[in-house]
């Protein structure tokens, strides 16, 4: 082959083989990672400081080719193309089936740039910490891109547990003593969320034969009474599972404790995974279990719209009521996560699109804070991150700046993406017969996220104790402000881009309800992409599929 020939990288079937390295490429890079060997948390000098360049160096290499990965995905999803892998060769829904649409895809993306910034951060000095810090970063990745491109439940059960495995480890990296407490809590309650994920694939395989979603799309309406209860039931457990995992109250008081007692990058990467939870329920109560379920139809609407709203209601009084700026922050996270959960709440292309691009802002501002709250804290000496006064920080001017601009764009203030994300978001509920309570609920959790932020930089940057000398650090170091400000534009990017941005949204929102064009591309002959569906071609999403001719 002619190496100066890059042709073969444009060919149709290197296209069809990309749905499957998000995946395959973080996982190698951890087996590399792991054959380096671990530093031993030494980062000064000797053989363990030579392994941990190196392990910079791979991971770093390995992200950055991610986000490329991420970014050519996209590209190719915004074109309306359904990318399907098929592992083994085994066509749906018997095999493990990848599939990439226009919100998969962007998820991908979402996941990179997060990713690349935050292990960026990591590398100035948080990854000697602790042991295999990028062999495990690496292995979260390789969850969390598991999950968004996965073609069927069991194996997003497979992915959840490989991130959630991973994040075990995270979260009590560094050590100490409250890291390990929480650190219990979280792996109790997440082993005990994966048993009722494990009895709700149950319920749907005895009743459907087939865990496959697009399959599953066509089955679940053809299951007729009382089969179909059993559905529902499973339907209700999948949404508890998928409530704590997104951090839906009552199911959310776990993350607070657990991510304010993280590490900064752990904590940031962390934002993502709520998404995770999020992205679960519009595929398996927005699309599987909707309203085109036919008798199992899951009315999850009147339940989802309350509660999201509750959600936002109660985190944004525990922001106001945190004591710590990373409290604070990962109070704000469940609040983003309320917002984005009201959009889904709402049903429709144009809820369902605001709430996408909400989510993306939401998910960048959050790992930007919880950075941005360990720069402050580290320039406040022994009152580290703590909201009481202290001694002045050592660059009020540049830390003030990002926090402002990070402030501004979680409360929703013009023209940032998360006033676009937050106007959308009202403009879809303006007729909904819930209308005046969203209305009421986000613009006034927008106002008390803004006074929360408030707060906490008046006492961060301006009552400063005339009493204590002055902060004599030269500031934080380039590169971890560096990664923090990239996050920060790739959210003013979203706003410089706004409009590609919502239409792309808006139309991965659209996609989603083509349960026919999901059928053609995973369940379609030889499963080939674009190919006729083997059981019964292009179904208009409310006509049901009788079950003798899905058998067949």
């Amino acid at each position: 082959m002619n190496w100066v020939d890059l042709s073969w990288f444009f060919q149709p079937w290197f296209f069809q083989h990309m749905a499957v390295l998000p995946v395959l490429l973080p996982a190698l890079t951890a087996v590399a990672l792991l054959l380096l060997g671990d530093h031993g948390g030494d980062s000064h000098g000797g053989h363990g400081h030579h392994k941990l360049l190196w392990a910079r160096r791979i991971g770093m290499a390995s992200a950055a080719l991610g986000l490329f990965l991420a970014v050519f995905l996209v590209m190719r999803a915004a074109q309306g193309e359904l990318i399907t892998y098929r592992l083994g060769d085994w066509p749906a829904p018997f095999g493990i089936i990848l599939l990439v649409d226009r919100l998969g895809a962007m998820m991908l993306l979402l996941s990179a740039c997060v990713a690349l910034p935050v292990l960026w951060y990591a590398t100035g000095g948080w990854d000697a910490h602790g042991r295999y810090f990028h062999a495990l970063f690496q292995f979260q990745l390789m969850g969390l891109n598991g999950a968004f491109v996965t073609g069927d439940l069991f194996n997003l059960f497979v992915f959840f547990e490989v991130l959630l495995i991973a994040s075990y480890v995270l979260m009590v990296h560094g050590q100490g003593a409250e890291r390990f407490r929480v650190g219990l809590h979280y792996v109790v309650l997440n082993l005990a969320a994966s048993a009722l994920f494990l009895i709700g694939l149950a319920l749907i395989y005895a009743k459907t034969g087939t865990l496959n979603m697009a399959d599953l799309a066509l089955r679940v309406p053809a299951v007729a009474a009382p089969d179909a209860a059993v559905l529902q039931v499973a339907a209700m457990l999948l949404l508890v599972v998928f409530g704590f995992k997104a951090a839906l109250m009552p199911l959310a008081m776990w993350l607070p404790a657990t991510y304010a007692a993280s590490s900064p990058p752990v904590a940031a990467l962390f934002a993502i995974m709520t998404k995770v939870g999020v992205y679960a329920i519009v595929r398996v109560h927005g699309v599987v279990f909707g309203d085109s379920g036919g008798a199992s139809a899951f009315a999850v609407a009147p339940i989802l719209l309350p509660l999201a709203l509750a959600t936002s209601v109660l985190a944004v009084l525990g922001a106001l009521a945190a004591k710590t700026l990373a409290r604070l922050v990962a109070w704000l996270t469940v609040v983003s996560v309320g917002t984005v959960l009201a959009g889904l709440g709402l049903y429709g292309s144009a809820a369902w699109g605001a709430a996408f691009y909400y989510m993306l802002n939401s998910t960048l501002v959050i790992a930007a804070l919880f950075l941005l709250a360990e720069l402050v804290a580290a320039q406040r000496g022994d009152a580290d991150g703590q909201l009481v006064p202290a001694a002045p920080v050592a660059q009020p001017t540049l830390l003030g700046l990002m926090m402002l601009l990070a402030a501004a764009s979680a409360a929703g203030l013009p023209p940032l993406p998360g006033f676009i994300g937050k106007l959308m978001l009202l403009e879809a509920a303006s007729s909904h017969a819930w209308a005046p309570l969203v209305w009421t609920v986000l613009l006034l959790v927008g106002f008390f996220t803004l006074l929360g932020l408030a707060r906490a930089g008046s006492i961060l940057f301006w009552h400063v104790r005339q009493d204590l000398p002055a902060n004599v650090s030269a500031g934080g170091s380039p590169k971890l402000v560096r990664a923090t400000c990239s996050l920060l534009g790739a959210s003013v990017l979203l706003s410089l881009a706004a409009a590609p941005i919502q239409r792309y949204t808006q139309a991965a929102a659209v996609q989603l309800s083509d349960r026919a064009a999901y059928a053609a591309a995973v369940l379609g002959a030889f499963g080939e992409p674009g190919s006729q569906p083997t059981t019964r071609p292009y179904l208009e999403p409310s006509q049901p599929v009788p079950l003798q001719e899905v058998k067949q």
